[in-house]
C-alpha cells in the first residue's frame, strides 16, 4: 500500500469536486412539473397518510430501509483519541462511503456534541425513526458499552457498535480457519488478549460463542493482567477475571496457543512469540503499527500463523469485511436487532468463504497468481466481490431463523438480487491498476515530466503499490529536492539529460531512425535531450518497458514524437485514442477522442477493431455501435454513408464482432429504443462507441465527465508501436497513476 502524505489526503478530501466524502442524490426524476408535484406537494400528502397508518410502510415509501446512521461523539477516533465531535466527521463520512462503496448503503453521519452517554443515547431515541439501522464509531469505552445496551433496550431496529464488534467478527473467523490449519480446538486452546477495551472485549465473547473456554482467556491491560487480586475493573473487564499468579504479558503469553493484539504497538517481543506453544496464533491488530512486525514474528517461530490489520501483509483483519454487509443482510430483512447469532453467522460464512477457489478476478485485483486457503490466507480479501454474496444472505438468513427479521425473503433469490448491485465500473478500475501489479512491479515506467511535483507524488506511488519501476527525466539535483519538500520516503531512478551516459548512443540510434526525414545526426544530437524524445527512446533503446507524458504539454507534443520514433504496430494501419467512461455501474469505450481528426471509413473500421481488442483484454465483450445523427439509414448524407461504410468494413475485417451502425447516442446505449423500433439491430446497449470524428468523441466525454459526473480514464493510446500513453494536461495524481498502470498493461500485454 502506498504511503499517504499529508498534501495527498488534504487534497482528497478538499480539491477532488465538492468537500468532503459523500453527497446527497435524488432517486427520481425531478425534470417536470409534475416530478416536482409528486415528490412533494400535493402528492408527498399520500405516503404521509399511509405511514401514518402503517409504521411499516416507512420502508416502502421512504429510504429508511437502506439508511443507516453513522453516529459518534469523538470520544475515541481511530488512533487518536478523544479530539471531539466535529474532529470524528471525516472518519464518519469515510464510513458512510464504505458502507456505499461495499454494500450500496446510504448513510447520514451524524456527530453528537456530548460526553455524556445518556444524551447520547437521547439524541439516537429522538432521530431513530428515520432510519433503518443506527452504527455506533469511535466512542471510548466503558461508555460504548452502556450506550449500546440501552439503545439495544429502546429501539425496534439495529444498533451496532462497530469498534466493538467488527474486529471482533473478523477475527473469530481467522481463528477459526487458523485452528483448522493447525489442527487445534477451540475448547483446547488459551487465548492471550492484549488491550481490554470495547474490541478486546467483543473479541472474547465472540471466541466463546465458537467454543472457546471462558477461563482460557486471559485478558492484559496496561496495568498488566486481569486478575482475580485487582480491584480496579469495571464490570466488563470482570467477566474474564481469572486465578492467576502471571502479572505481565510475558508471563501471560508463556505458553499460551493465540495472541490477540488490540493495544498499542510494539509490545509483543520476539522472546515472547517463542515462549509460546506449537503453532502459535497471533492477531497483531494495532493500527497502522502492530504489535509484533510480521516479519519478527515469522524469524522467531517458523511456525507461526500471523495476521495483522494492515493490507500490505497477508491475513488482513480489516473492518470493512464485516459492517457493510452485516448492515445490508439487516435491513433487507427489516431486521429489528443485529443478535449475536447473526455476527456469529456473519464469522461463519467470511470463514468458509476463505476455503473456496479464489476465482481470477480477486487474483487480478491483488496482482498474485494464486491464492489458497493456507497460512497465509485464512480469511478472504476486503476486494473480494464474493463478500457480499456470502455474508449478507448469512445475516439475513439467521435474522429470519431468529425471529428478527419483519420480512421474510428467498435466499436464493436474495443473493441473485444482490450479484446486481455491483457495478462494472470500480471492478475495471481494479482491473488495470491490478493488472499491472501483477507484472510484480518489474516494468520500467519512465516520466518524461519527472520535475513535477505530480509527477514524482505519482511515481512514489507507482513504486509503493508495486506497479512499476519508476524513472524520472529531469534535473536530477531539482527532483531530489522537490521529494525533501514533499517528505517522500522515495529514492527514484532519475535520468538527468545534462550527464546521460547513453546520451551519444541515442542520438546515433535517432539519427538513423529520422535520417531521412530530414533530421542531421546534429539535430538528433541536440534533440534527444528534450523529454518527449528521450522518453520513447528509453523504450525503443530497450532501457524502459513504457512512457508516460503530457501533464504539461499538448497532447500533439507527446503522441509526434512517439510515432516518429514508433510508429504503429504492425497489425494496425492507424493510432487511436479511448477514453473508458464509468457512468454509475456502466463502462463505456470512447474513441477516437484523442487522434484522428477527420478519419475515412477505413479509419472507423481500423479504430473500432483496435477499441474492441482492448475491450477484450479488460474482460469486456465488445458490442460496437458506430455513431451517427441517422438511425440505419433514415438522415441520407455523405457523413451518415461513411459511418454506414465502416460498419460494413468491420464487419468484414471481424466478423465475429457484435457491430451495427449507424445509429444515434441514445438509440446506441437505451436497448429499449432498438427493442421497440429498431429489433433488426445487432446491437442492444452498446459499450463500445465509435464516434464519426475527434470533434464528437471529444465534446461527447468532456461534457459527460464534468457534467454528467462519469469517470474517465485516459487517454489510452491504442495501435501505437510501443507502449507510450499521454495524460492530460494537468491530470490529478490519482489519474497520473492510473495511466501509469494502463501502460505497464499495456506493456505486459505486448510481452
Amino acid at each position: 500500500m502506498s504511503k499517504v502524505t499529508i498534501e495527498d489526503a488534504l487534497e482528497y478530501h478538499r480539491l477532488r469536486g465538492k468537500p468532503g466524502k459523500v453527497a446527497i442524490v435524488p432517486t427520481k426524476p425531478m425534470d417536470t412539473q409534475r416530478d416536482l408535484s409528486l415528490a412533494y406537494s400535493p402528492g408527498v400528502a399520500y405516503p404521509v397518510l399511509e405511514v401514518e397508518k402503517d409504521p411499516e410502510m416507512a420502508y416502502e415509501y421512504t429510504s429508511k430501509g437502506n439508511l443507516v446512521a453513522v453516529i459518534s461523539n469523538g470520544t475515541a477516533i481511530l488512533g487518536l483519541g478523544d479530539r471531539g465531535a466535529l474532529a470524528s466527521k471525516p472518519v464518519m463520512e469515510g464510513k458512510g462511503v464504505l458502507f456505499k462503496k461495499f454494500a450500496d448503503v446510504d448513510v447520514f453521519d451524524i456527530e453528537v456534541d456530548s460526553h455524556d452517554p445518556d444524551e447520547v443515547i437521547r439524541v439516537c431515541k429522538a432521530i431513530a425513526p428515520t432510519f433503518g439501522g443506527i452504527n455506533l464509531e469511535d466512542i471510548k469505552a466503558p461508555e460504548c458499552f452502556y450506550i449500546e445496551e440501552e439503545l439495544k433496550k429502546m429501539l425496534d431496529i439495529p444498533v451496532f457498535h462497530d469498534d466493538q464488534h467488527g474486529t471482533a467478527i473478523i477475527s473469530a473467523a481467522a481463528l477459526a480457519n487458523a485452528l483448522e490449519i493447525v489442527g487445534k480446538k477451540h475448547d483446547q486452546i488459551r487465548i492471550v488478549i492484549s488491550g481490554a477495551g470495547a474490541s478486546a472485549i467483543s473479541c472474547a465473547e465472540l471466541a466463546i460463542r465458537w467454543g472457546v473456554k471462558r477461563e482460557n482467556i486471559m485478558l492484559v491491560d496496561s496495568k498488566g493482567v486481569v486478575h482475580a487480586g485487582r480491584t480496579d475493573l469495571n464490570k466488563y473487564k470482570q467477566r474474564f477475571v481469572v486465578e492467576t499468579d502471571a502479572r505481565t504479558l510475558a508471563d501471560a503469553v508463556r505458553g499460551a496457543d493465540v495472541f490477540y493484539g488490540l493495544s498499542v504497538a510494539n509490545v509483543l517481543t520476539p522472546e515472547m512469540v517463542k515462549s509460546m506453544a506449537e503453532d502459535p496464533i497471533i492477531f497483531a491488530m494495532a493500527n497502522p503499527d502492530p504489535e509484533i512486525k510480521p516479519e519478527l514474528a515469522k524469524e522467531a517461530r517458523s511456525d507461526v500463523i500471523i495476521a495483522t490489520g494492515r493490507s500490505d501483509y497477508p491475513n488482513q483483519v480489516n473492518n470493512v469485511l464485516g459492517f457493510p454487509f452485516i448492515f445490508r443482510g439487516a435491513l433487507d430483512v427489516r431486521a429489528r436487532a443485529i443478535n449475536d447469532d447473526m455476527k456469529f453467522a456473519a464469522s461463519q460464512a467470511l470463514a468458509a468463504l476463505a476455503k473456496e477457489d479464489v476465482p481470477d478476478s480477486v487474483l487480478r485485483a491483488y496482482g498474485v497468481d494464486n491464492l489458497k486457503f493456507g497460512r497465509d490466507y485464512i480469511i478472504p480479501k476486503p476486494l473480494d466481490p464474493r463478500v457480499l454474496l456470502w455474508e449478507s444472505p448469512a445475516v439475513a438468513e439467521m435474522a429470519m431463523k431468529t425471529g428478527v427479521a419483519r420480512k421474510t425473503i428467498d435466499i436464493d433469490e436474495y443473493r441473485e438480487q444482490l450479484a446486481f448491485r455491483q457495478g462494472k465500473g470500480a471492478q475495471v478500475r481494479h482491473f488495470i491498476m491490478n493488472k499491472a501489479k501483477s507484472s510484480g512491479g518489474k516494468k520500467r515506467v519512465v516520466f518524461a515530466e519527472g520535475e513535477e511535483q505530480k509527477i514524482i507524488r505519482a511515481a512514489a506511488q507507482v513504486q509503493d503499490e508495486k506497479i512499476g519501476i519508476p524513472v524520472l527525466i529531469g534535473r536530477k539535483d531539482i527532483i531530489e529536492e522537490k521529494i525533501k519538500t514533499l517528505a517522500l520516503d522515495f529514492k527514484p531512478e532519475v535520468v538527468d539529460p545534462r550527464d546521460f551516459s547513453k546520451l551519444d548512443k541515442y542520438a546515433q540510434a535517432l539519427y538513423e531512425l529520422r535520417q531521412r526525414n530530414g533530421m542531421t545526426l546534429s539535430m538528433a544530437q541536440k534533440r534527444v535531450r528534450e523529454p518527449n524524445i528521450l522518453g520513447p527512446m528509453m523504450v525503443k533503446m530497450g532501457d524502459a518497458d513504457a512512457c508516460v507524458s503530457g501533464l504539461t504539454y499538448e497532447y500533439p507534443e507527446v503522441i509526434r514524437p512517439a510515432l516518429q520514433i514508433h510508429h504503429t504496430q504492425k497489425s494496425a494501419a492507424r493510432a487511436a485514442g479511448v477514453y473508458l467512461m464509468i457512468v454509475e455501474d456502466r463502462v463505456f469505450l470512447f474513441t477516437d477522442a484523442t487522434v484522428n481528426i477527420d478519419p475515412t471509413a477505413e479509419d472507423l473500421a481500423e479504430i473500432a477493431i483496435l477499441a474492441a481488442k482492448f475491450a477484450r483484454q479488460l474482460e469486456i465483450e465488445p458490442r460496437v455501435a458506430f455513431l451517427s445523427f441517422s438511425n440505419f439509414g433514415s438522415t441520407p448524407h455523405p457523413l451518415a454513408e461513411k459511418v454506414r461504410k465502416a460498419v460494413e468494413l468491420t464487419k468484414q475485417r471481424d466478423p465475429k464482432l457484435v457491430v451495427d451502425g449507424e445509429m444515434q447516442a441514445d438509440t446506441a446505449v437505451v436497448a429499449e429504443i432498438v427493442e421497440e423500433r429498431y429489433p433488426f439491430s445487432a446491437v442492444k446497449d452498446a459499450n463500445v462507441l465509435v464516434f464519426p470524428s475527434l470533434e464528437a468523441a471529444n465534446i461527447a466525454y468532456k461534457l459527460l465527465a464534468r457534467l454528467g459526473n462519469a469517470k474517465a480514464i485516459g487517454p489510452i493510446l491504442l495501435g501505437l508501436g510501443a507502449p507510450v500513453h499521454v495524460l492530460q494536461t494537468g491530470d490529478d495524481v490519482n489519474n497520473i497513476v492510473q495511466v501509469a498502470a494502463v501502460a505497464v498493461m499495456d506493456a505486459m500485454s505486448r510481452k
